[in-house]
């Protein structure tokens, strides 16, 4: 939800309110106490957990100087990828929590951070000054420096890297990549096309990210050489048809072609490149052809993503892909549907619900951390 504070109404800063978890008011007496412990406790800012203000640190934190315990260690890692599907960062950088973030105006950034984490750590008042600003640049796009007790470490997305790496996580990422670094997105996608959505993102378009989409619908004659002519390829996308509709195809074809395809497009092993794919199934696929694409094929267990409307789940498709922000924990639904019953309700109706990609579009938001992007204003 946007909500914008009445007194900074002439501001352009958005402020966007996020789900939170239980426990807020105590959480934040906790870290209010942080400043007070370095402050006049002299006590180190790396004996701190920068999530929750408490002293049992398990790691530093591997973008700021202070401490992460294991619980605000485990909620980095899950939150670290998750975006809305306006491109911002869902979460607070520094806490990882926070009932309302405030969101840099840099256009490659998009970052996130909580109010009570600018006017904790930064000093009283940092959080109105910021929304009484035309553009505020976060800490990370402004040069490097103390900023009260906030501090960028060196090397930082090294240590994001290396933080994920060392802790054996079930989330599999690649090292983020600098701005200035950063090259335009180089897209396959099969069966459907999600070109307005990558737009939206600001990942396609001349003044954007200025990538560049291939979309094919039929791909049977399609040969290794086809998609070597493509050029490199950093994300491939294909999607099953949708339920009541009529296929020119198995519903088994769609997936077995994509994996064909994938293959085709996957880096050499070993690379290092960032390459992404998703492969969702608008429940067609038959359960034998769902389970070998899951303990097979793609070695990763699906998110199951709800078509909500009005409150009542209308449709669902199940997404596998190595984009992190489908396999976070904090991705997964809070209720359960019996999809058995929802796929013949929509194979037996001509109901047409949200568009795909609009429905998945947060999932494509975490390429900002690799490749060019410039947010819309």
């Amino acid at each position: 939800m946007l909500s914008v504070d009445e007194d900074s109404c002439q501001s352009d800063v958005v402020l966007v309110e996020v789900s939170v978890t239980p426990a807020l008011s105590s959480l934040r007496r906790k870290k209010a106490r942080i400043a007070h412990e370095v402050n006049s406790n002299q006590r180190s800012i790396e004996e701190i957990c920068l999530g929750c203000g408490c002293f049992e640190t398990d790691v530093q934190h591997p973008v700021f100087q202070g401490g992460l315990c294991a619980s605000c260690k485990e909620m980095f890692m899950e939150t670290y990828f998750l975006y809305d599907d306006i491109g911002s960062a869902s979460y607070c950088l520094i806490c990882s929590a926070g009932k309302t973030v405030i969101i840099c105006d840099e256009p490659s950034c998009s970052r996130s951070y909580c109010l009570d984490c600018l006017d904790n750590l930064v000093g009283p008042g940092t959080s109105r000054q910021a929304m009484s600003m035309k553009s505020w640049l976060c800490f990370l796009c402004r040069q490097r420096g103390s900023y009260g007790l906030i501090l960028r470490r060196k090397k930082w997305r090294a240590r994001v890297k290396a933080l994920y790496d060392q802790e054996n996580s079930h989330l599999k990422v690649f090292k983020p990549v600098a701005p200035c670094e950063r090259k335009p997105l180089q897209v396959l996608s099969l069966f459907n096309d999600i070109s307005r959505e990558l737009t939206e993102l600001g990942f396609l378009g001349p003044g954007a990210g200025e990538g560049r989409i291939t979309y094919v619908r039929e791909v049977s004659d399609i040969k290794r050489t086809d998609v070597q002519h493509y050029g490199p390829v950093d994300f491939v996308f294909g999607a099953t048809p949708r339920n009541g509709t009529i296929f020119p195809h198995c519903s088994a074809w769609y997936f077995y072609q994509y994996h064909r395809l994938l293959s085709y497009a996957r880096p050499a092993g070993g690379s290092q490149k960032p390459f992404f794919w998703m492969f969702v199934d608008n429940l067609v696929l038959e359960d034998e052809v769902s389970d070998a694409a899951t303990f097979r094929f793609f070695e990763t267990n699906p998110l199951i993503v709800y078509d909500v409307q009005n409150g009542t789940v209308v449709s669902a498709v199940q997404v596998w892909g190595n984009i992190p922000s489908i396999n976070s924990k904090y991705s997964a639904p809070l209720w359960t549907v019996d999809l058995v019953q929802l796929r013949e309700n929509l194979r037996n109706s001509n109901f047409v619900g949200t568009r795909l990609a609009k429905l998945l579009k947060k999932f494509f938001a975490p390429m900002k951390e690799y490749f060019r992007c410039l947010t819309p204003s």
